[in-house]
């Protein structure tokens, strides 16, 4: 399980490394809000552990931040002890609260718990709803598609679209069978609709729209989401 543990203060991240490292799980260190959103988008995070007063971006704002695409389970950890404080971190999406000082054996135990509670009630749920294919994420329950953590503004058909191709990674699929998927009618040898919609998706999606990493034209038959 990899543990996303964001901490300003040196000695305490230090301290729980040595301890998470030792019950078998891989934690990936920040020691600002900042560093704690790169990793959450390079790295495939299991469990955030946030302490709420760091520098560039806080926790609150590190927490709105992973939940706007997954459920993972995420533990502020503060020096604060004022109810508003808990409040506004469960409010926001908090599973846990844990509060300066504390035993480093007892935030592994609730990471346990929490890691335990979530394979058991979460995980499949939210590996049917969330689909991350490179800086992609597409959240089928919400109905929304990220890119980098920013939501793409997409239409409808587009929407559709994407997900089509990123719900079947490295699958080659024909004009024929994008049309009637998408368009739900009989394909009628209409592949400049579905060039026209390809092309404007990519302008969304990719880097380069014209040297595309994703969305992969087939020569002669199709298009492919390719696997990143």
């Amino acid at each position: 399980m990899n543990i996303l543990l964001a901490e300003d203060e040196k000695d305490i991240r230090d301290l729980l490394q040595l301890h998470l490292i030792k019950v078998g799980y891989t934690p990936f260190l920040a020691k600002d809000g900042e560093e704690a959103i790169k990793l959450f988008k390079e790295e495939e995070i299991h469990l955030a552990l946030l302490d709420v007063m760091m520098p560039k971006i806080d926790g609150f704002k590190v927490l709105q931040y992973i939940r706007e695409s997954s459920n993972i389970p995420i533990l502020l950890i503060t020096a604060r002890v004022e109810d508003e404080d808990k409040i506004l971190g469960l409010g926001l999406g908090a599973d846990d609260y844990i509060p300066k000082p504390f035993s480093p054996l007892e935030v592994v135990a609730r990471i346990k718990a929490q890691l335990r509670r979530y394979n058991l009630y979460g995980a499949n749920e939210s590996s049917s709803k969330i689909i991350k294919i490179g800086d992609l994420k597409l959240d089928e329950e919400k109905y929304c598609i990220y890119k980098n953590g920013e939501e793409l503004s997409l239409n409808a058909k587009e929407f559709k679209l994407l997900a089509y191709f990123m719900e079947n990674p490295g699958r080659v699929f024909t004009k024929k069978q994008i049309y009637e998927a998408i368009w739900e009618d009989y394909y009628a040898e209409d592949a400049n609709t579905i060039m026209v919609h390809i092309s404007h998706l990519r302008d969304k999606v990719e880097d380069n729209p014209k040297d595309p990493k994703y969305i992969k034209t087939i020569r002669g038959i199709g298009y492919r989401m390719e696997k990143i």
